[in-house]
């Protein structure tokens, strides 16, 4: 089995990484590929829809073609992104945008045509804004609307969510988040 991670998140060992290790680090006998977004060089959608037509975007090879093949190849996808302002962090909108063609087809009907169906994915985030205010002023829930959005559309059946709120002066990490960490990598098997 192949497992993709990507991680959404600038830290390298945040909140959202140790969430995803928490799922990643527990699936066994995987061959876990992990990419940090904010180290990689993906140049933003032009909006040309050349893609549409070809299944390829037509931008020089970058960073955006090396994680569409990743997730072609993958069997299961675990995503994670903190909150910023209501919605995923801008590296993590930016590879999205770019790698529609490698997510569904869009054919001459309108309707789009999932890629990836039967592939299990978790979702990952974490807000700095307090329960139940994360909830309340929708920036957590609206996160998760978006990743799943992306996701549903492409044919990934969501198995779960780990969410963190209230981040800011949170010194330990919750043993009941780790441990559906853990559930969520059995899950994914």
């Amino acid at each position: 089995m192949r497992v993709l991670v990507i991680n959404g998140s600038p830290r390298k060992k945040g909140n959202v990484a140790t969430m995803l290790h928490s799922v990643a680090d527990n699936i066994k006998d995987a061959d876990v590929h992990w990419l940090d977004v904010n180290d990689l060089q993906v140049h933003p959608c032009i909006g040309c829809m050349k893609c549409r037509a070809t299944g390829v975007c037509v931008l020089p090879e970058d960073d955006g073609h090396r994680i569409a093949e990743e997730i072609a190849q993958c069997d299961a996808l675990i995503m994670g992104t903190p909150v910023y302002w209501g919605n995923m962090s801008g590296q993590m909108k930016l590879v999205f945008d770019r790698i529609v063609p490698a997510m569904m087809e869009d054919p001459m009907n309108g309707f789009p045509k999932p890629l990836h169906k039967g592939k299990k994915a978790v979702i990952v985030t974490a807000c700095t804004t307090i329960w139940p205010f994360s909830w309340l002023c929708r920036e957590t829930t609206n996160t998760l609307h978006a990743m799943k959005e992306i996701l549903n559309y492409s044919g990934f059946k969501v198995i779960g969510a780990l969410v963190l709120p209230g981040t800011r002066k949170r010194k330990d990490f919750p043993k009941k988040l780790m441990d559906k960490g853990k559930k969520l990598a059995k899950a994914i098997r």
